[in-house]
């Protein structure tokens, strides 16, 4: 009897606004609107969560890439686009009844899959913009990388996970500045404050982001997926709860290929050969 094959690998497309694109090990979002700043509409958010998702059961995928055409990341959500629909006026509480099958999945998408994910930022990077920044298990930047909340300047209050990811980076004091007087920092503030990974002159950002995804690429991909679920999982539990969930995780690596790798080439004195599996 032959092995099962597994679930067929997923097509990747692109969509109006999104190159989607499978280079490897590595999967590519790229954000392609720079006539609107890289704002994200519906179709694009669709199309990242099925994307990020599909990663999951794709054995191909390794890490994910997250860039912006042109010299902006992202200018956030697209509110004219996701606001003035043709046909009659939503139902009150449209906003709340649709935000947690769009932005919001978005960044529950994102921190949850197990395959990591490198966020590139140049330019600015505003309030959902700011957030796939803040979600990525990495995010690089230009030292001159703008960053900026803008919620309470437009007169309304934070969504897509503001609240829940700065506070666990940076801590109350430095969130509320962001977020209730509307600070903008640089990327190279950034990075001080420890919001992002690291921050590099623009002419050296592209050299380090694909520096660190191709690092990534070539990790052993079964024990960085549980380490990252680890850490996303651990400030919600007490630490027996945590401590269950280690021992889980360390049986599943011991299961591993790499596994098996990374102690020949502790015995054999070499650089290890992961091969994701």
């Amino acid at each position: 009897m032959s092995p099962d094959p597994g679930p067929p690998a997923p097509p990747y497309a692109d969509v109006p606004g999104l190159r989607v694109a499978l280079d490897g090990p590595v999967l590519r979002l790229t954000l392609d609107r720079e006539e609107r700043r890289n704002a994200v509409n519906d179709v694009m958010v669709d199309a990242m969560v099925a994307a990020i998702a599909a990663s999951n059961t794709d054995e191909r995928v390794r890490v994910i890439a997250l860039d912006a055409a042109g010299p902006n990341f992202c200018a956030g959500s697209d509110l004219v686009a996701n606001t003035t629909r043709s046909g009659p006026r939503p139902r009150v509480g449209s906003t709340q009844r649709r935000l947690p099958h769009k932005a919001n999945r978005l960044i529950a998408v994102m921190t949850e899959t197990q395959v990591p994910i490198v966020a590139v930022v140049r330019g600015w990077a505003t309030g959902l913009g700011f957030h796939l920044a803040l979600a990525a298990d990495f995010c690089v930047a230009a030292t001159d990388a703008r960053f900026w909340e803008p919620f309470l300047a437009r007169g309304f209050t934070p969504d897509s996970g503001a609240t829940w990811l700065l506070p666990r980076l940076i801590g109350l004091a430095r969130s509320r500045r962001l977020l209730m007087l509307g600070e903008e920092i640089t990327g190279a503030t950034a990075a001080e404050w420890e919001i992002i990974h690291a921050a590099h002159p623009p002419d050296e950002l592209d050299r380090a982001a694909e520096k660190l995804v191709d690092r990534l690429a070539n990790a052993p991909t079964v024990a960085l997926g549980l380490t990252k679920w680890l850490l996303h999982t651990s400030a919600g539990l007490d630490l027996d709860r945590q401590l269950h969930n280690e021992a889980m995780a360390l049986e599943l690596a011991f299961r591993s290929e790499d596994f098996k790798e990374g102690l020949a080439a502790f015995r054999e004195k070499r650089e290890a050969r992961f091969q994701g599996r």
